[in-house]
């Protein structure tokens, strides 16, 4: 429905949690395909399957990168407060629309059921983008790669088609090694040559630190606690919460470790960013604080790791 109404015209948003995003994975293949905008939220609880319903987790980081076939890359942002949650879901609107892609949200029960007193000045002021759409011609151009042609609203003018198969500029599907590998090529340049629009992160780093604390969603609101706490105790220690996961902010991180003998990864999983952030790392030591209980993460077990 939200593939439909998006190429209609409408800005289309759905809701979902892990078990829902692995029956999505399909339609999430078709929006990468043709290249449909359309945000979804995934409000994370512990897995496998139906988990725990009503438990905190930190589950589906890599999933929604690449839960769809050919690991075409996606945009995922990742709100770690209230205000972060508004302000980032206006964000992936703008996102969907300007990549033509699908954009998760990607939150946790925690931050979606949690009461929490929010100074209104915190939030961000935001607009309402229109979409520029285009009246005729292809619905599809892939030169240069990355490129990101207006879309044609489906309905108007000229019959055009929708298909999930490998098509040409045309929509219609096609076996040309030329064309197929145009249409794939421009699927990841399209993101991978803006990583500068969509890099996102929180930084907050101590000159002359040693240690880098790595946080997303709600285990940042445990690090920036544990962040004060240890340089009250005199540890040099660093903060950078990421907001876009995906692509992952290759730039700011790589700022960020400059100087840095150390980084502590806190996850509601058992590692799954902290292995992108090991690979990113050199030879600097990498260690997680990671929980897959239900429990939030602790000020006090991210300090411990840290001193």
């Amino acid at each position: 429905m939200c593939l439909g109404a998006a190429m209609a015209g409408a800005k289309a948003m759905t809701a979902t949690s892990g078990p829902g995003i692995s029956l999505y994975s399909e339609n999430i293949g078709l929006a990468v395909m043709g290249e449909v905008p359309l945000v979804v939220v995934d409000v994370q609880r512990l897995g496998p399957a139906t988990g725990g319903a009503t438990t905190v987790a930190q589950g589906d980081v890599q999933f929604v990168r690449w839960g769809t076939a050919g690991g075409y890359p996606v945009i995922v942002l990742a709100p770690s407060s209230v205000p972060e949650s508004y302000g980032l879901t206006a964000k992936a609107f703008e996102l969907a629309e300007r990549f033509r892609c699908p954009v998760f949200l990607l939150t946790d029960k925690e931050i979606a059921m949690t009461l929490s007193a929010v100074d209104v000045d915190e939030y961000p002021s935001v607009g309402v983008v229109d979409r520029v759409e285009k009246s005729g011609g292809l619905p599809y151009s892939w030169k240069p790669a990355g490129a990101v042609e207006p879309m044609r609203r489906y309905g108007d003018g000229d019959p055009f088609r929708l298909t999930g198969s490998t098509h040409d500029e045309g929509a219609y599907i096609t076996k040309s090694a030329e064309k197929v590998g145009a249409l794939n090529r421009h699927l990841i340049a399209k993101i991978e040559e803006h990583r500068d629009e969509i890099e996102m992160v929180d930084a907050d780093l101590e000159p002359g630190a040693d240690t880098l604390l790595v946080s997303y969603g709600v285990t940042a609101g445990a690090a920036r606690a544990a962040v004060t706490r240890l340089r009250e105790e005199g540890v040099g220690v660093s903060s950078l919460v990421v907001q876009s996961l995906w692509p992952i902010p290759e730039t700011a991180l790589a700022a960020a470790l400059n100087g840095i003998d150390r980084v502590i990864v806190p996850e509601l999983n058992m590692g799954l960013y902290r292995r992108e952030i090991d690979r990113l790392a050199g030879d600097r030591q990498v260690l997680g604080v990671n929980r897959v209980d239900g429990t939030l993460i602790t000020v006090e077990e991210v300090v411990e790791a840290a001193r």
